[in-house]
């Protein structure tokens, strides 16, 4: 018994020291709360098709008309709903959700933009690039990518409302 909880505590430390792993909790972790629930506001503000996106801030407001309440939360710097393919069910044409904010950054008014021939999220300010369609928000390319950094963006559920929509939470 006592063999088996070193050996855990020794694997533990062990992952936790990888060099080969992507650090995903660099951004706060903020509430998020976006009501995207019934069909008639999925359709006007969600997403579908490989690569189209929205941007959601409460300050400034966007998207322009978009129905904030007051529990409605946006992150540490705003959310980036995306439409791909969840890497870890292979769903295509996921609704996807990242944290706009840039992890090496890691301030709220510095936020990833969506490259429009590689829908790559790209922070404006280090240059890390984002693989936010196919791969989870993983890093690839510039700081972020690097072993001294090696993070990704902070990632959010999109939960399935059962009336055509979805919830986007942490």
């Amino acid at each position: 018994m006592r063999w088996n909880a070193c050996i855990l505590a020794f694997l533990s430390i062990a992952l936790l020291c990888s060099c080969n792993s992507v650090n995903d909790d660099k951004i706060p972790n903020m509430p998020v709360n976006i009501n995207l629930a019934d069909a008639g506001t999925w359709n006007t503000f969600g997403v579908s098709g490989f690569g189209n996106y929205r941007r959601f801030l409460i300050s400034p407001r966007e998207p322009a008309g978009f129905p904030f309440s007051t529990q409605s939360a946006t992150g540490f710097g705003g959310v980036l709903l995306i439409s791909g393919m969840d890497p870890y069910t292979t769903q295509t044409d996921a609704p996807l959700a990242y944290d706009l904010a840039c992890p090496v950054e890691v301030k709220s008014s510095i936020r990833v933009e969506i490259q429009g021939d590689t829908f790559e999220a790209v922070c404006p300010v280090c240059g890390s690039r984002f693989d936010v369609t196919m791969s989870g928000g993983a890093p690839v390319g510039g700081p972020a990518a690097e072993s001294k950094y090696k993070c990704s963006l902070r990632r959010y559920r999109c939960i399935p409302s059962g009336n055509g929509g979805y919830f986007i939470t942490n």
